[in-house]
């Protein structure tokens, strides 16, 4: 990431309640400025007093969809990142709610990606990336299960026909 030039000092919130977490992605993400908070009540502050390029959440303990609530009104991109939430209906509540990106924990190592990917496809009209749940789809289908998403397909076909990754994309993502 150090040739990014356009991404270095972009303003991040990082909000979880595991101090290790707030450490390893602000050690992944050097080029940018970060606050981070360990609860609901400091991530909310935090929103409602300075302006981010990008917020990164936690699911559960810090009331994680309560704040991209707070992020989504001030038209801030936002990755769920998760450990206990992990399952395909916090997928989908995710997304439902308007965050950009959902990363499981087990892929915290490559947050980077997932980061530089929303700020690079930032455009004034909202459009989120599409290269992040094709990078992660593989996980999700291991973990989930076979036909995992068959239990909400009219959710799935609307997903995948708004964020058709063309070969230009995928040639981008590989």
């Amino acid at each position: 990431m150090a040739d990014d030039e356009i991404l270095k000092g972009k303003r991040i919130l990082i909000v979880d309640d595991e101090p290790d977490v707030l450490e390893t992605i602000e050690e992944l993400l050097p080029h940018f400025l970060i606050d981070k908070a360990p609860s609901f009540e400091t991530g909310a502050k935090f929103l409602n007093k300075n302006g981010y390029d990008l917020a990164i959440f936690d699911i559960m303990g810090v009331r994680g969809y309560e704040l991209l609530r707070i992020a989504t009104e001030k038209n801030i991109p936002v990755i769920m990142l998760t450990a206990h939430a992990l399952s395909p209906e916090n997928l989908i509540k995710s997304l439902k709610q308007g965050a950009h990106s959902y990363v499981p924990k087990d892929k915290l190592q490559e947050i980077g990606i997932f980061v530089k990917e929303i700020l690079e496809e930032k455009p004034p009209g909202g459009h989120k990336p599409k290269g992040w749940f094709f990078k992660l789809r593989p996980f999700f289908d291991k973990r989930f299960g076979a036909g995992w998403r068959e239990k909400d397909k009219e959710f799935w076909q609307d997903f995948d026909t708004e964020h058709i990754i063309g070969k230009k994309d995928l040639e981008e993502i590989m």
